[in-house]
Order: structure tokens, then sequence, then C-alpha cells
């Protein structure tokens, strides 16, 4: 399971705690059997908690909560996201601009074959 994936999860849950796993899997756009594979692995880390709970729509439902170790990852798993997130927006500037000089260089192409 990647990084992001936890720090989705978890950041969902901390959201609602009561969320179901089909509503997991539709805001992440992923399996339900993926979702109940995270789901599993960050209980098996111990940083997340799943309690039964009798809910007026279904039978029985899944009340989650997020461990103190769960939050400490939470945090550390914000701080590698960020980071990550950051690089990606430094690469997509650098791109940005090498295809507006190419565009430039197009455009001035373009002028001296019209003259």
């Amino acid at each position: 399971m990647s990084e992001e994936m936890s720090y989705q999860v978890i950041k969902l849950i901390e959201q609602d705690p009561e969320i179901s796993q089909r509503e997991l899997s539709k805001k992440l756009g992923v399996s339900l059997g993926k979702v109940n594979y995270c789901l599993r692995a960050l209980m098996d880390k111990g940083w997340v908690k799943a309690k039964n709970f009798k809910n007026s729509q279904h039978k029985f439902a899944y009340r989650y909560a997020i461990t103190p170790q769960g939050v400490q990852q939470r945090a550390s798993l914000t701080v590698s996201f960020l980071k990550r997130k950051l690089v990606e927006h430094e690469e997509l500037q650098r791109e940005i601009e090498s295809l507006r000089s190419e565009v430039q260089k197009i455009a001035g192409e373009g002028e001296r074959l019209e003259q």
C-alpha cells in the first residue's frame, strides 16, 4: 500500500469516522477490495481501529478511529505527501516554461515565414 493511499484513507476517516468502505472506494476512485485491503493494513499497523455499531440504514456498520500512533503517522505522511507534491509542482512549472518558450519560438518562426 502506498504512502499516499494511507494518507488519503486516514484523512477521510478523520473527516468522517462512520464512512463506509463503499464511500471510501468512491472517494478514492479504487475498488472496494483495495479499500478493504488498505483498512486491514492500517489496522494491522495499529494506526486505525474499527468498532461495530448499529446503524438505522445498515444492520451493522463500522466506526473507524485513528489511534495515537495513527495520528503521528498521519503527520509524517502529510509532510512526505507535501514534499512530493512540491517536487511535482516544480517539475510542472519547468515543463510549462519549456512549452511557453517552444510556443514563442514557433510563433516567431511563423512571423518570419509570412514576411
